[in-house]
C-alpha cells in the first residue's frame, strides 16, 4: 500500500512567529459546476479512518491530542454537512484494510491513488495538489528562469521522481543527487549549489525553519505522472452516496474559502 511521503525530520518546524504569507491556492474544482444537494437519507454520520503519524495531515500534538490537516478538514466536511463526525486511529498497514472491511466509512490519510489502490477504492475529487518547486537563495530567487540553468547545479534526492523530471525537461542543469531532501536544501544554504528542486510541500517546511536562508523561485511544477495524482478522500466501493456527499462538502468548502484557510494554517509559507 503506497503512501504520499512526508519527512518526518523536519516537521517539528511547520509553525513559526510570523504571519503567513499573502498566497493564491489552486481551485481543483470546476468554478462552473452546480452540486445538486446530496442525499443524506440513512446518514447520521461520517466514520474517518486515519492514522496517527503522517505529519502535517494526521498525527498526534505533544499532548497526545489527534491533530493535522486532513483531521480539521475531515472535520469541516462533517460541519458543513451537518453530520456526525467520528475518528478511529488505524495503524497505517492495517487502515486500508480497515476501510475494505468496512470499519469506517473513508480514510483520509494519504493513500496514494495508483492502479494499486484503485482497484480496490474509489476517491473523492482531489483536495490537495502536491507540486514540484525551485528554493534558490534569496538573493536570486527574484530573477530565477528555469530555462536558463545551463551550466548550473541543482539539487535533487536521487532516485526521486524529481530528479527524473530535471533530467528530462531541464537537460541543461548539471544534476547533483542527495541521500536526502534535507541534504539538498544544506546544501543549497552553504552556497555548494545553485538551486534546489523537490517537493514542494517538504520544501515549505524547511523553509519555515529557514527563514533567513532561501525561498521558491519560479512557479509550480504539477505532473500526476511523476508526482502523483494528489491528496484524496479513499472510500469502500459502491459507497456512491457517501462520496457524492463529501464531494459536495468539498466543493462547498472550496467555494466558502474553508479550504484555503486551513492551507494557510498549517502550511505558512505556501507550496503553490
Amino acid at each position: 500500500m503506497n503512501r504520499l511521503f512526508v519527512n518526518l525530520a523536519i516537521i517539528g518546524a511547520l509553525f513559526f512567529s510570523g504571519a503567513a504569507m499573502s498566497q493564491t491556492t489552486p481551485n481543483l474544482f470546476d468554478p462552473a459546476a452546480r452540486e445538486q444537494n446530496p442525499d443524506l437519507s440513512g446518514i447520521s454520520a461520517i466514520r474517518f479512518l486515519t492514522s496517527a503519524d503522517y505529519p502535517p495531515f494526521n498525527y498526534r500534538s505533544g499532548t497526545g491530542e489527534l491533530v493535522g490537516f486532513n483531521i480539521d478538514l475531515a472535520n469541516a466536511i462533517c460541519e458543513n454537512l451537518k453530520l456526525g463526525c467520528t475518528m478511529q486511529i488505524w495503524p497505517w498497514e492495517q487502515a486500508a484494510d480497515a476501510l475494505e472491511d468496512f470499519q469506517g466509512d473513508a480514510l483520509i490519510a494519504g493513500l496514494a491513488i495508483d492502479p494499486e489502490s484503485g482497484a480496490r477504492f474509489d476517491f473523492s475529487r482531489i483536495y490537495m495538489m502536491l507540486p514540484g518547486r525551485f528554493v534558490t537563495q534569496k538573493l536570486v530567487a527574484t530573477e530565477f528562469n528555469a530555462s536558463d540553468l545551463a551550466g548550473k547545479t541543482v539539487g535533487v534526492r536521487d532516485g526521486s521522481a524529481h530528479y527524473e523530471f530535471v533530467r528530462r525537461y531541464l537537460p541543461n542543469a548539471e544534476l547533483t543527487a542527495y541521500d536526502s531532501e534535507f541534504d539538498a536544501l544544506v546544501a543549497l544554504q552553504k552556497s555548494e549549489i545553485f538551486a534546489f528542486f523537490g517537493d514542494g510541500l517538504r520544501a515549505s517546511i524547511w523553509l519555515n525553519q529557514n527563514p533567513d536562508c532561501c525561498e521558491f523561485a519560479g512557479g509550480a511544477y504539477f505532473n500526476p505522472q511523476l508526482f502523483g495524482q494528489g491528496l484524496a478522500i479513499a472510500f469502500a466501493p459502491e459507497q456512491d452516496q457517501m462520496r457524492r456527499a463529501v464531494n459536495y462538502a468539498l466543493t462547498r468548502l472550496k467555494r466558502e474559502g474553508v479550504l484555503d484557510e486551513l492551507y494557510l494554517r498549517w502550511f505558512p509559507i505556501g507550496f503553490y
